[in-house]
């Protein structure tokens, strides 16, 4: 791809500060003091509350920080008995629970790379996964955690790989996404910042987690950032409405986060009418568009919380921008203003300035895919990750999402957008208020 304009989106309004930020000597902006790494961060808390609950699954075990440490460093033992040496993938194929953690960590401990495997995938596809990573340890559902001489690697360092996520994008094979320890350390800190959450908040931070841990948004942005400041993260194996909304009290969780969909279900459901929710202080959605309506009900249903609106790409290790609460209603069709360790910037489309192609740079975005040097170069020019998605920039500097470049459809000859036909869908009579 050939070099493009990128007009920078302002930040004059934007209420996120960025303290702690600078841009290093390429323009890409970091924050400049984090842990030296995920295992850094880990055992910070293992050191000041080892009996804090770090992992819950709902109807199965439960880990406190030194629980997690210490077993996490068997599973990592058992990893380089394996042959497992640093830099090397582990295929992570658990389902959603204390066991996909272990072995994340483990994975971590030893060294090496942990490659997220969708658990929904087809066996063709799994096997292009582990194929194409290079998987050395495949650690699948039917077999037992690896278990050795604890071990934990020294030396860390923000630029290390510590996972890969795969993405299918719109066509073709999925793409690995390597993630270094410096993004997931940095969307950790964005969350804590655009969330108001304090650095020590610990105990105070309970969060449900309900979406795939195979996923950047429960990984990353939930387990990750409970890890970041010594919370707990209770997670859900499958999804279960019933049991998401028995363990909003019966785990007095304080994070949530889901997609639309599932808050409008459980929104109706008889038995959430009488559900102590007064812990909750944090309610997150994204991914798809949300009705005003449903914004409303979900500022009505969680008087003590705050809601946002939160978008990001496997790419950019999660999230890239967050709408606020106070804007949550207003503008229900936005996704909000830039996080701190992120530039966006849009390439036009044609005279309008303010709509085009939404780009981004910053520490939590990928260097590249994984062996697609043909994609990287059409997809990262001068440092800007093209997200292929069209946007459109309002007056203030917040972000709305037009379109995306290959989800176009054309009507009579006119390019029509899919997300304003969906809007429209939503904003219907029938869709306004759950019932």
């Amino acid at each position: 791809m050939s070099p493009t304009a990128v007009i920078e989106i302002s930040r004059a309004h934007n209420p996120y500060p960025r303290q702690g930020v600078q841009a290093d000597d390429h323009g890409i902006p970091r924050y400049t003091e984090l842990p030296e790494s995920l295992i850094a961060m880990l055992a910070r808390h293992v050191e000041t509350g080892p009996d804090v609950e770090a992992v819950v699954e709902v109807g199965g075990q439960r880990l406190a920080y030194r629980q997690l440490w210490d077993r996490a460093a068997r599973v990592a033992g058992g990893l380089r008995a394996a042959g497992v040496a640093r830099g090397d993938r582990v295929a992570v194929r658990y389902p959603a629970g204390v066991n996909w953690v272990l072995a994340f960590w483990g994975t971590l401990m030893a060294g090496g790379v942990a490659v997220a495997v969708n658990t929904r995938s087809s066996q063709p596809e799994v096997e292009f996964v582990l194929q194409d990573a290079g998987v050395t340890v495949d650690l699948a559902a039917d077999r037992p955690l690896p278990d050795g001489d604890p071990l934990v690697v020294d030396g860390l360092g923000h630029s290390d790989v510590a996972a890969f996520f795969y993405t299918s994008g719109t066509t073709g094979n999925p793409k690995g996404v390597p993630t270094t320890h410096e993004a997931f350390l940095a969307n950790a800190e964005n969350m804590l910042t655009c969330l108001g959450l304090p650095a020590d908040i610990g105990v105070g931070l309970r969060t449900l987690i309900s979406v795939p841990l195979f996923h950047v948004t429960g990984c990353n942005s939930q387990l990750l950032v409970a890890a970041r400041v010594g919370g707990t993260s209770v997670i859900l194996p499958a999804f279960d409405q019933a049991k998401m909304i028995a363990s909003i009290p019966g785990e007095r969780i304080t994070y949530l986060v889901t997609v639309p969909a599932i808050y409008s279900l459980i929104l109706r459901r008889p038995e959430f009418a009488t559900t102590d929710v007064s812990a909750v202080r944090w309610v997150g959605y994204g991914g798809s568009p949300i009705a005003p309506t449903l914004v409303q009900a979900l500022q009505d249903a969680f008087p003590a919380a705050r809601v946002f609106n939160g978008y990001g790409m496997t790419e950019t290790a999660s999230i890239i921008s967050v709408l606020p609460h106070d804007d949550a209603v207003d503008y229900a069709d936005s996704v909000g203003y830039p996080v701190p360790s992120v530039d966006l910037g849009i390439v036009p489309l044609d005279d309008d300035p303010s709509t085009g192609e939404l780009v981004v740079r910053g520490a939590n975005v990928t260097a590249g895919y994984w062996q697609r040097p043909e994609t990287n170069a059409e997809t990262i020019v001068d440092g800007w990750l093209h997200t292929g998605d069209i946007v459109r920039v309002d007056h203030a500097g917040r972000v709305h999402i037009v379109d995306r470049i290959k989800d176009i459809i054309i009507r009579g000859g006119e390019n029509v957008s899919s997300i304003e036909v969906e809007s429209a869908l939503l904003a219907a009579p029938a869709s306004r208020k759950p019932r």
